[in-house]
């Protein structure tokens, strides 16, 4: 079988590129090309293009970029009707991929959606779009499949890949132990965010004098794009030791996203941060139907970690919620409590498998 794969972000080539390896385990003629990154390239896949150039951040961000982001919707139209695959995995990234899902169902070629879009929290009418374009759904938060019944939508609920990748995840350290406590700095993926995020960060590392503050370099940045934002600052940074590092640490910042769910998968005590242009928020906090933008929070309906958001991610807020779980075993006890809970419901292992066990199936009938 020839599969596309099309994933935009770090979030996505790391379930993608899971997910292709149980694919090579059913299908022994299996073909991937792929929009991705390095993790689907080390499962075989041929990346037309890599997410470090797909990933844009907030309202303002993607109309200021609305014109390369239309040239590469139209560029990935063209190489699948010219590569003409057997179907269409979509992970993710929607603002990209419910564009292509229609595009694609046009063709006659089985569209799957690998990680629903977040259409619970805003544009819930594009849950229309996906009943018509979309073969099947695969969730992987618990509720998801209860919103999409409401819609007479039978999606499949497969469980958190994350659980896949922290559970076989192989320990290594991340850094040399000198003595101190490690605080792990993770401010995003992309540009925008690292430009915003990072910096009130590093104030807040000069705070904490008895403790040794490392960053989790992004896998689609480069050092001197850090340095860049860094100026003479000199935290250690970290490529390719994420999962290391945050065993290894006693607490982190963490940016709004998929790494505040893996936090919590390694028992991290964390503070959410997050903070965006001021037209993008100011958009997103009139359009969005949530409570909470961090996944633990999300999943739990509740407060498990603390959310700095905007004008709240100041150095004051960022630093005295960091003594809170770095200082105070009852905040420490409680967060992690949370923790375990969290895990509980998010459905088992083997996402990725039962995903692959549903594409092939469907394929056959």
């Amino acid at each position: 079988m020839k599969y596309y794969i099309i994933a935009g972000e770090a979030s996505g080539d790391l379930h993608a590129g899971n997910l292709l390896r149980e694919l090579k385990l059913l299908d022994a003629n299996y073909e991937f090309r792929a929009w991705g990154g390095d993790l689907m390239e080390a499962q075989g896949a041929e990346i037309v293009k890599h997410y470090r150039d797909l990933a844009f951040m907030g309202f303002l961000e993607v109309l200021q970029n609305l014109r390369t982001i239309l040239k590469n919707i139209a560029a990935c139209k063209k190489d699948i009707v010219e590569w003409k695959p057997d179907a269409v995995i979509l992970v993710d990234y929607p603002g990209f991929n419910l564009r292509m899902a229609a595009f694609v169902h046009t063709l006659g070629i089985p569209v799957f959606y690998y990680i629903s879009p977040q259409i619970w929290a805003w544009k819930q009418k594009r849950i229309f779009k996906i009943k018509e374009c979309v073969d099947r759904v695969f969730c992987i938060l618990p509720f998801e499949k209860d919103f999409y019944t409401k819609y007479n939508y039978n999606a499949d609920f497969v469980g958190h890949p994350l659980l896949d990748a922290v559970v076989g995840f192989e320990d290594s350290k991340a850094v040399e132990v000198d003595g101190r406590k490690i605080i792990a700095l993770l401010p995003g993926s992309r540009k925008q965010e690292l430009r915003k995020i990072l910096p009130p960060m590093l104030e807040v590392a000069k705070n904490f004098p008895q403790y040794r503050f490392v960053i989790a370099g992004a896998p689609g940045q480069t050092l001197e794009f850090y340095k860049e934002v860094m100026g003479a600052n000199e935290t250690e940074i970290i490529f390719g030791k994420t999962y290391s590092l945050l065993k290894q640490s006693y607490a982190g910042l963490i940016k709004s996203g998929t790494s505040t769910l893996e936090a919590a998968l390694f028992n991290l005590p964390e503070v959410v941060c997050y903070k965006a242009s001021s037209i993008s928020y100011q958009i997103a906090k009139r359009v969005a139907n949530v409570k909470y933008i961090s996944l633990p929070n999300l999943i739990m309906d509740e407060a498990i970690v603390k959310e700095l958001i905007q004008d709240d991610m100041s150095v004051e807020k960022m630093t005295l919620e960091l003594r809170k779980i770095t200082e105070d075993e009852n905040a420490r006890s409680k967060m992690l409590e949370g923790y375990k809970r969290l895990i509980e419901r998010l459905g088992g292992v083997g996402a990725s498998k039962k995903v692959a066990i549903l594409i092939t199936e469907h394929l056959k009938k």
